[in-house]
Order: C-alpha cells, then sequence, then structure tokens
C-alpha cells in the first residue's frame, strides 16, 4: 500500500515566545514492512539551527532551535511511505521459554531485545500489571497466543476516554482506572509483558484516516497513533518484533505506518521541547494518511526545512 502522511503541528503563544528548542520524531522509518520514499519537513518560522540524527533505537530525531521571539510555530511533516503486511508466525516458543530467553545465562549470546524486558520512565514493573496479565499466560502457553489474548482482554476491559488521562498519566494509574487513550493501553500492554519478563517496545505511528469500503474506521486515526511491539524469539538465530494494537483489538498491517520505537511515550514523543516566554498557548495537531495518487510527492527528496 502507498501512503501520503500529512502530519501538522501549529503552536500559538500569548505573549511570544522568546527563544526556543525542539526535538522531533516524525520521519516514518524503514522496517522490513515499511519503506520511506520521500519525506519533508517545514518549520515556520525559519529556525537558527536544524539538524537531524539517528537515536540508539534506529529512529529518526530532528533537532530545530529558534533564537528569536515569535508568536507561532508551524511544523509540516509530509512523507510517502510504501507498506505491506507482515506474515504472522505460524508459532511460537512457550511464554516462560521466552522469559528464560531473555535472562543472563554465562557465556549465551545477548539478544538486544532483552533491553526492553527492564523498566522505563513511564512502564514501571509492578505486581499488578503481573497479576492483570496472569490469566492470559497459562502454563506453557505459546507467547503468541498469550500476547494476543493479553491484547483482546485490554481492549474489552478499557474504555477509550480521551479526558481521563494526560501525556504525562502513569501506567499504573491507567491500569486503576481502566480508562484512557492509545498512549495508555499501549504503556499497560507493555507493563504486562516486563512485568512477566517478557520484552515489549512502544511504537508511535499513524493509521490509515478512511478504510476501504466496508471497513470500519479505526480509533486513533485522525492523530498520532500508538501500540505495543512483542518479541517472539525465535528457535535459533534471531526473533522477531509483531506489533500489537490493544485500541483497535488488531495486529497492525498496511494500513498502520510506523514513525518511531522506543522504551515508551518519553522516547519518541512526535515533538516536545523547552519555551522561554509563551505563558500561554495553544496547541493544533492534524493528522491525515490517505492513500496515495499519482501527484503525491513521486519522487524522493531529503529531509529540508522551509
Amino acid at each position: 500500500m502507498l501512503l501520503h502522511v500529512l502530519h501538522e503541528t501549529a503552536y500559538d503563544y500569548v505573549p511570544p515566545v522568546r527563544t526556543a528548542q525542539h526535538m522531533a520524531h516524525l520521519k516514518p522509518a524503514t522496517t522490513a514492512t515499511q519503506r520511506l520514499l520521500s519525506h519533508r519537513l517545514t518549520i515556520t518560522p525559519l529556525p537558527a539551527r536544524c539538524s537531524e540524527w539517528v537515536d540508539v533505537y534506529g529512529n529518526t530525531r530532528n533537532f530545530f532551535s529558534l533564537q528569536f521571539s515569535h508568536a507561532a510555530l508551524r511544523v509540516q511533516a509530509e512523507s510517502l511511505v510504501a507498506t505491506s503486511a507482515r506474515a504472522e508466525p505460524a508459532a511460537s516458543l512457550p511464554w516462560e521459554e521466552a522469559v528464560d530467553r531473555m535472562r543472563y545465562h554465562r557465556a549465551s549470546r545477548y539478544d538486544p531485545a532483552a533491553e526492553f524486558a527492564f523498566a522505563s520512565p513511564y512502564v514501571p514493573r509492578d505486581d499488578a500489571f503481573a497479576a492483570y496479565a496472569q490469566p492470559s499466560f497459562a502454563a506453557g502457553r505459546p507467547l503468541l497466543e498469550a500476547a494476543r489474548e493479553l491484547m483482546q482482554r485490554i481492549h474489552a476491559d478499557f474504555e477509550y476516554e480521551t479526558t481521563a488521562t494526560d501525556v504525562n498519566t502513569p501506567a499504573l494509574q491507567a491500569l486503576a482506572l481502566r480508562k484512557g487513550v492509545c498512549q495508555d493501553l499501549a504503556h499497560v500492554m507493555l507493563g504486562c509483558l516486563r512485568s512477566l519478563g517478557l520484552p515489549g517496545r512502544y511504537v508511535s505511528g499513524y493509521l490509515l484516516t478512511e478504510p476501504p469500503p466496508g471497513q470500519p474506521r479505526l480509533v486513533g486515526s485522525d492523530a498520532s497513533h500508538a501500540w505495543a511491539s512483542v518479541y517472539l524469539p525465535a528457535g535459533e538465530g534471531a526473533g522477531e518484533w509483531l506489533d500489537f494494537d490493544p485500541t483497535n483489538d488488531r495486529l497492525a498491517g498496511e494500513d498502520y505506518v510506523t514513525l518511531a520505537v522506543g522504551r515508551d511515550y518519553s522516547d519518541v514523543s512526535p515533538m516536545r521541547g523547552v519555551i522561554h516566554g509563551g505563558a500561554n498557548h495553544t496547541l493544533r495537531v492534524a493528522v491525515t494518511v490517505t492513500p496515495a495518487g499519482d501527484d503525491d510527492m513521486t519522487s524522493a527528496a531529503p529531509s529540508m526545512t522551509e
């Protein structure tokens, strides 16, 4: 599937901001099931400095600074992405064996996925998560089967409520409330996995805004979305990551666009920064993901600012 992504962020400040520094994760990743064909980043007003680099998780970060007074900031990220569906594994190891693979054993091969089994700023390891997850993780149950049921239970048990939480709500609080948005549901699923000793990654991205005829519109399709990725160790060699979306109770498919992966939201927030001045501000974010036409950024272009 060829998808055109337009992500627009607008800030208005009163009084004007004197200086500002921002970091953005707005450039889609290239993965086994996704290829970035073109990308353009437009920032208004033109920043004094803008740089791009790849972080430890392979995500592209853009840093920019505005060393002058400004009453508004507009950031537009436009991308063309080719996606494909991932084939679901036919089988997986029992979840207890997967946990054992992540433990340190002398002279054993190190698996980089093991670091995602530890706590992170937004997602602690806690007995409350383990207790919630346990009904899905019966002894000897294949990890893929257990993770799918955990996703289904979170989807059924939690109410999608935009006013119940904010970006700083702890995952344990969302678990207790049984309410939240996609970020919260992803964090809860990660907390459950990690509290059992299993690796889980946070994924930020987008959904196709309007589904094909006859298919339901997915929750979160008009904004940035988030879901969880579960690591499935292989019998021999490297394992694979499989993406589960508890908000919509399904595996991520070709109608999903991955922006970045990390331990939790704090690693991959679309935009964050530090400003001086601008005591009051309004924020507007608009995301549109549509099937690409012949006139949509057909030639690859590097990341740029205007």
